[in-house]
């Protein structure tokens, strides 16, 4: 039987220079058989494929690298775990096993963090919108309130009268660090004079106590002097504030906005270049409060890292389907994982791996998802070899906001597993089935059998 013509493509294949290694692009490659000594021949075969796969190992190195940076500088240390980032139960139960409190931005995240089994003291509630239900809830608690707008100083005011008690409160700012464009969306303004109204706002009916201060200037900030520069206005407004109205503010709260170790789409440099170490973003927020805060007064220094603790602790193992041509000439992967599993991958560029050792030249490839969308490519422009079908690509690091933003559109969400500190690997999350998918809808009676059609109605004669 003749195999049929295809027609001929010449397509030139540009090394560019090697390596202090010796090394040619058109032949290196990532290679990765197993994650944290477990292969991935034997991850897929138990948990299938498309697999989300976290390490233990890696989460708890990192959250003690990034604590130890910080408390080693300064003497009053306090993490929250941002929630938003990665909500899996058992990653927020790792984070509060080392000692994070939990950073909420909604009614959701604060039921979850309750059935965690969080303590109203260790919960930080951020975000625009804030239900005064939830308000109510957090602040019975205990818990930490940092005010977004002035409508929510009323809605404030309604629970202090509520419990009967004046409540602690903080105040979200925003302003200008150096980074554009600015984040001015969330808080109230510092250069406008919007933060010191709402001081005076809150101090006015004294059913409200500020004794902190808030401010996150923005996501994936490649600047750490811009902390700097956050920190030492955040001071110089609680010394105008302790000025004005005379109570202490006991807490300095930065914020998040760390980067992790992967490329933002449209950058040059490696993240192993243009990615600053978290000691120097530890070294700009702390000489800060050292230059500014007056001699023996040590707030507590609140940070909500999310990103930079557990991103690239985080991989998806894929498998390829099949493999084609464009019109172009550029070869393209089909695997079985799209943006509906990796949403940040509008972002970000992944880290692509291969589970073996696969010969011959690499070209620029784009790896598409499964799903019917012409935007489904979770990868453009990699230098892949010839792959044949069933080879695995592991992406990473892919802990952050992929599995919080994911969607359920055209295929179930997979497994994700965690691969234990003793190498036991255990289910996190079960992969999705139709009851899953259908558990709350509701189908009328009348709609129940699909082949008995409704019959038109008759016309009655006038």
């Amino acid at each position: 039987m003749r195999r049929p013509y295809v027609k001929p493509l010449v397509r030139k294949l540009q090394s560019g220079f090697m390596n202090k290694f010796g090394q040619s692009p058109l032949y290196a490659r990532r290679v990765c058989t197993e994650i944290d000594g477990v292969p991935i021949s034997e991850l897929v075969e138990r948990f299938g494929s498309p697999l989300f796969v976290y390490s233990e190992r890696r989460v708890r190195e990192q959250w003690r690298a990034a604590h130890a940076a910080f408390s080693t500088r300064y003497p009053n240390v306090r993490f929250g775990w941002s929630y938003k980032t990665n909500y899996l139960s058992a990653i927020c139960a790792l984070m509060h096993q080392e000692g994070a409190m939990a950073e909420l931005v909604s009614r959701m995240e604060y039921e979850k963090a309750c059935a965690l089994g969080v303590p109203g003291d260790q919960m930080v509630l951020n975000g625009p919108y804030k239900p005064v239900e939830t308000l109510e809830a957090v602040l019975a608690g205990g818990g930490m309130v940092n005010v977004d707008h002035m409508d929510e100083i009323q809605d404030l005011e309604r629970v202090a009268e509520k419990l009967g008690r004046q409540v602690n409160v903080g105040l979200r700012l925003n302003m200008d660090t150096g980074i554009y464009p600015q984040w001015s969306r969330f808080g109230l303004n510092l250069e406008r004079g919007q933060a010191m109204e709402a001081a005076k706002r809150i101090a006015r009916t004294g059913k409200l106590k500020l004794n902190g201060l808030h401010c996150h200037i923005g996501t994936f900030i490649l600047d750490p002097k811009a902390y700097g520069r956050q920190v030492e206005k955040m001071v110089l407004f609680a010394k105008e504030l302790e000025a004005a109205f005379g109570n202490e503010i006991e807490y300095l709260d930065v914020g998040g906005g760390f980067p992790s170790r992967i490329q933002l789409k449209g950058t040059y440099l490696s993240p192993d270049v243009g990615i600053p170490s978290l000691d120097e973003y530890a070294e700009q927020i702390t000489s800060a409060l050292w230059r500014t805060l007056p001699p023996g007064k040590f707030p507590a220094l609140i940070l909500e890292t999310g990103r930079a603790l557990i991103d690239e602790a985080g991989a998806l193992i894929t498998t390829v389907w099949a493999t084609k041509r464009l019109a172009d000439g550029t070869r393209a992967y089909i695997v079985d994982a799209g943006v509906n599993l990796l949403f940040t991958a509008f972002w970000y560029k992944f880290q692509v791996a291969l589970d073996r050792q696969v010969p011959g030249p690499n070209e620029p490839c784009v790896v598409y998802g499964p799903l019917c969308m012409n935007i489904d490519a979770i990868d453009e422009g990699s230098l892949l070899p010839p792959l044949s079908r069933g080879t695995r690509l592991i992406f990473s690091p892919v802990g952050a906001y992929n599995n919080t933003q994911w969607l359920q559109f055209i295929e179930y969400r997979p497994n994700v597993v965690l691969i234990g500190t003793d190498g036991q690997v255990e289910v996190i999350r079960e992969k999705e089935t139709l009851e899953d998918l259908e558990r709350r809808e509701k189908l009328p009676e009348r709609l129940k059998n699909p082949a008995a059609r409704p019959r038109p109605e008759k016309r009655k004669e006038s």
